[in-house]
């Protein structure tokens, strides 16, 4: 509207030579009537121009306000999910979570008073499109009228018209203020809820530092680390015949005793290789390694049966394998684990390993450790996969179950600072039935004879 005045002024300089010369060319040229006139159809031609050009620029305004309108509406949505998720989070929190569902659902409310002004906004412009149209029709009228003024002397009624179109004009501008000014409201909001967020995640950061410190092996009473029993004192040669090795025991007795990737040939069995870890004055052959999460234990049956990973990295070595191995006689089971903070805890068993037709079926009997038992002891543990398996889709990986426990080695990997809080069940997770969740960041599972005398 600023630039009507101006176009106003240098009307009457823009007017051309010749013109002036038509005019003055008339008989009574010089009358103050033929002037009024002429100066009447600059007026009508610059606010022709000035209103053509007002049409143009709420155009362009109109689009840029619903791309915005649109920019507002994905933040709105990911401001949405992301309530949802913390809500979700925050419902198994004590006293903190009271307080975290409290802000949520404040923020809630606030998202919805931004919807509602969202769902108004859209309204508004709507209507000034609407308008913006009603606006443009007129104009394009406007500029046939301008055309005809040009010949002959506009009427009383055309010149109304011309007034009542400057006023819709003018009406039309201070809508679009208002709309500039709810959307100035709108990004007010925004900006006191991103900061709610910001708070809410620094909030939910520091419950899950003091989680991992919970779901650590801090404060459990740590056993001196003793050598087994079962592995004091070798009672015979531990190589047969043929001079094949049976297991990592046995290479070590033949003079193999620097840790490392060995090829073994249990009883009855093709040779494969093997990872032979020295510890206690013996070697110990390895059937799992979890140590960085690099690996997906989220396996197939068949997988699982024949082995896979790097055996020197993480990898299973397959339940075919352990089972020609473990079938030569009385075996010790060791699983090693550590977890975020460094802490070290392990436990012993005496275990039986049944072949393919039993599905691999596992007995334990806890024998020591410095950590409570979270395996089931005296009963038969089926191995299965989640393809395979009655227990929920979140227990992944493949473990031996009785009741779906929480325990699986075997388990999805995770960190605890992801972002969101940790999914129990899909962790790798050590749980005694009636103690807490340790949280794990390696595992390692070995087996060793406990009668050497089954290789001579």
């Amino acid at each position: 509207m600023k630039i009507l005045p101006v176009l106003l002024f240098l009307a009457p300089l823009a007017l051309p030579a010749g013109a002036d010369k038509d005019f003055f060319s008339v008989g009574s040229a010089g009358s103050h009537e033929t002037k009024s006139r002429f100066a009447m159809l600059d007026d009508v031609r610059i606010l022709a121009n000035g209103l053509l050009q007002l049409g143009h620029g709420l155009k362009d305004f109109v689009h840029k306000t619903k791309g915005q309108m649109n920019d507002i509406f994905q933040k709105l949505y990911i401001f949405d999910r992301s309530f949802y998720e913390l809500s979700l989070q925050t419902s198994e929190i004590k006293e903190e979570e009271e307080l975290l569902r409290q802000t949520t659902a404040r923020l809630q409310i606030n998202n919805e008073e931004i919807k509602n002004l969202s769902q108004e906004m859209n309204l508004k412009i709507e209507d000034l499109i609407q308008n913006k149209i009603q606006l443009q029709e007129q104009v394009w009228g406007l500029e046939d009228k301008v055309t005809k003024l040009a010949i002959i002397q506009p009427s009383v009624q055309e010149t109304e018209e011309i007034s009542s179109l400057k006023a819709f004009v003018e009406q039309q501008d201070n809508d679009i203020k208002q709309l500039l000014k709810i959307v100035e409201d709108q990004h007010v909001q925004l900006d006191r809820q991103h900061n709610q967020i910001i708070e809410l995640e620094d909030k939910v950061n520091h419950i899950e530092l003091q989680e991992l410190l919970e779901n650590s092996f801090t404060g459990e009473q740590q056993e001196p680390e003793t050598i087994p029993s079962a592995v004091h004192k070798p009672t015979a040669r531990t190589y047969r015949a043929d001079g094949a090795a049976a297991d990592c025991t046995a290479l070590y007795h033949s003079g193999v005793q620097a840790s490392g990737v060995y090829t073994i040939q249990p009883n009855g069995s093709e040779a494969f290789n093997v990872y032979c870890e020295m510890k206690f004055g013996t070697s110990w052959t390895v059937i799992q390694k979890r140590v960085d999460g690099s690996l997906d234990f989220n396996q197939t049956w068949d997988a699982y049966a024949n082995g896979f990973g790097d055996l020197n990295e993480e990898f299973w070595l397959g339940l075919n394998k352990i089972y020609s191995i473990t079938k030569q006689g009385n075996y010790l089971l060791r699983i090693e684990l550590q977890d975020w903070r460094g802490n070290r805890r392990h436990i012993e068993y005496s275990f039986s390993l049944g072949g393919p037709s039993t599905n691999f079926t596992l007995q334990l009997s806890r024998m020591s450790g410095s950590i409570p038992n979270a395996l089931p002891e005296h009963e038969e543990l089926r191995f299965s996969t989640a393809s395979d398996s009655n227990c929920p889709e979140n227990h992944l990986g493949g473990w031996w179950h009785s009741e779906c426990e929480e325990t699986n080695l075997n388990g999805k990997y995770v960190t605890p600072r992801s972002r969101g809080r940790l999914e129990r069940g899909k962790g790798l997770y050590w749980k005694p039935k009636k103690g807490r969740y340790y949280l794990l960041k390696s595992t390692k599972i070995m087996i060793h004879p406990t009668d050497l005398k089954s290789f001579d």
